[in-house]
């Protein structure tokens, strides 16, 4: 338990363009408890970096970013090895990194009970090209979705955009790509995850050996595309991990570099980062204080969707590869 004085307010961070019922909900909570918070609405991921920077630079315990995880993404990128913790109000689409911290991402009262508890947990943090991530990247078919996926259409179809975007990009052929681990191995795919921590878009638990304190990251290299990438992802979520599929490699290491034939997108946290022919992730030398629950609960996706298979209910062996020093 952190040992402070609860502040008069809370320096709180939050973006007024968001547009959603969610969205609406906070603007609403954040309005009958005002007396909780100082309000600073930022225009852009910059401005919301500089200004937890400064924030942090100050002395300030705690900023709190309301938002989901493009928000926490900036604000964390300000609070990055400093003394200040990281207060989370979920309001976006998906809130991975709040539902893998198991912080209440449909209650914000429960949520705010969080911060005011203060326990603090210190996480790892990795960049990919320099940008820092809290949750995960992705090289290839994930950050093609995102980058298809237009402002417009998330706010009007909400995470059915990002399906319809994923139907579009699975009939596109993706350019080779290999990937170099720190002791030499070379690794050839089409698609590559990286998470610092289990899950992936809600409740996909991805990443089933991830630990946000472990300085490593957990790397998929997915070697098919197309709706096989699809059937084998699902059968390898019913087994227990999707690195449990014929065509997909399970990893974990300090550092990786992803070398691409073309122009390929990359996304940190959900947002889409750019175009590289080359991507370094490695762990940054800052950790990130953040306000969580002591434990994070566990999902329930994998039961769901082996029931629904009818699954045999022990996974098969352990396939997946350890890599790194």
């Amino acid at each position: 338990m952190w040992d402070m004085k609860t502040p008069v307010r809370y320096p709180l961070i939050f973006n007024p363009k968001a547009r959603s019922q969610r969205a609406d909900r906070v603007r609403r909570f954040l309005m009958s408890h005002a007396h909780h918070f100082a309000l600073y609405a930022t225009n852009h991921a910059d401005e919301a970096t500089e200004l937890a920077a400064s924030f942090a630079e100050a002395g300030e315990p705690v900023v709190i970013a309301a938002g989901g995880d493009g928000t926490l993404n900036a604000v964390v990128s300000g609070l990055a090895g400093t003394r200040t913790a990281l207060g989370i109000l979920p309001a976006g689409t998906m809130n991975v990194f709040a539902r893998e911290l198991g912080i209440p991402f449909g209650n914000l009262a429960k949520a705010f009970e969080v911060i005011t508890r203060g326990q603090v947990r210190e996480i790892d943090l990795f960049t990919a090209n320099g940008a820092p991530f809290i949750q995960m990247a992705g090289v290839g078919f994930d950050a093609k979705v995102i980058e298809e996926t237009s402002w417009e259409s998330k706010k009007r179809l909400g995470p059915l955009a990002y399906l319809l975007a994923a139907v579009k990009v699975l009939g596109e052929k993706p350019p080779e790509m290999e990937v170099v681990f720190a002791d030499g191995r070379v690794v050839t795919g089409v698609a590559v995850l990286a998470g610092n921590g289990s899950l992936y878009g809600g409740q996909f638990r991805l990443f089933r050996k991830a630990d946000n304190r472990d300085s490593m990251i957990d790397v998929l290299i997915f070697r098919e595309h197309g709706y096989k990438f699809v059937l084998d992802t699902m059968a390898g979520l019913a087994r227990g991990g999707v690195d449990l599929s014929q065509s997909t490699a399970y990893f974990q290491a300090d550092a990786l570099t992803v070398r691409c034939g073309a122009d390929t997108p990359v996304e940190v946290d959900g947002e889409w980062l750019g175009r590289f022919r080359e991507v370094r992730i490695t762990e940054s030398a800052r950790r990130l204080r953040v306000l969580a629950p002591p434990e994070a609960p566990g999902g329930h996706f994998v039961d769901a969707i082996r029931d629904l298979v009818n699954w045999p209910s022990q996974p098969a062996e352990l396939q997946s590869t350890h890599a790194g020093p």
